[in-house]
């Protein structure tokens, strides 16, 4: 598996398991109240919302074929950042967010049904619910760098699903507390690898200076091949970094240690998930 397909295996893993958390959790509610006719709903809404995803992840790839030379660079760079700016709000809202999660649709749901056109109610609860987990993913997947993604996408998602149906339909109990915290750090770090790629489509582009080089260790690690190359495409790693990438790179990890100490993003932890039973 080339590091292109392991970095968006963890892109497609961590994304995908909380879009069948939201799933499960509709699913398993409308069978504990008795509305199981509402389920056809739920998948039509999880369809409609990976037919949007992917459609948005088509339309990014077709914009960065048509792209050639300066413009190309600019356009990924937009794209890096805006990846890094979503990933970073994903990891944090997540953390901050899942321990309602469960109470929070049960709610949504309870609403829904009460009220009028309900069968279009759920729909969209699911479809909004997951669609913007969807095409966050798709932005997260183009920017990734590195080549040959689908693979490791395709067993990310994979995985992804399996785990909820342990989760949701066996019962099966799963830290997902220490997974999300885990792949949190994992995804912080590749984050901040986008900030610096980003940086670095805008230098090649000529839009910024990068200033004098901070080192070289394209002889000993270089960062196009072997254990170089797969730490740049995970985390950013760079050979021959400049001084604007170095600076940027230590900043984000700044900002995001600020945050969370004056308890702004996280700190709160992942509940609320296990296996659908009434509450």
């Amino acid at each position: 598996m080339s590091a292109g397909d392991l970095s968006a295996l963890i892109i497609a893993l961590r994304e995908g398991i909380e879009m069948t958390l939201i799933a499960g959790i509709v699913l398993a509610y409308l069978t504990q109240i008795g509305e199981r006719r509402a389920h056809r709903w739920v998948w039509a809404g999880l369809g409609a919302a990976a037919i949007v995803s992917l459609g948005f992840l088509g339309i990014l790839n077709l914009l960065g074929a048509e792209f050639e030379g300066r413009t190309e660079q600019l356009f990924e760079g937009v794209a890096m950042l805006l990846a890094a700016v979503f990933l970073t709000w994903m990891i944090f809202w997540m953390l901050r967010q899942a321990r309602y999660l469960r109470s929070d649709l049960h709610r949504a749901v309870q609403e829904t049904i009460a009220g009028s056109g309900a069968a279009w109610g759920i729909f969209f609860l699911v479809f909004f619910a997951v669609v913007r987990e969807g095409v966050e993913t798709a932005l997260l997947l183009f920017s990734a760098p590195g080549q040959g993604k689908v693979l490791g996408s395709i067993v990310g998602l994979a995985s992804a699903v399996a785990i909820g149906v342990l989760i949701y339909v066996f019962g099966q109990k799963i830290d997902l507390r220490t997974f999300f915290r885990v792949t949190g750090v994992i995804l912080v770090l590749f984050a901040a690898g986008l900030v610096t790629h980003g940086l670095h489509e805008f230098i090649e582009a000529g839009v910024l200076s990068g200033g004098p080089e901070l080192f070289d260790l394209s002889a000993r690690l270089p960062d196009d091949a072997g254990a170089g190359g797969l730490l740049r495409t995970l985390f950013g790693y760079s050979a021959d970094p400049t001084l604007l990438e170095g600076v940027a790179y230590v900043a984000y990890y700044v900002v995001v240690v600020v945050l969370w100490r004056n308890g702004r993003i996280g700190r709160v932890g992942v509940a609320e998930t296990g296996p659908a039973t009434a509450p």
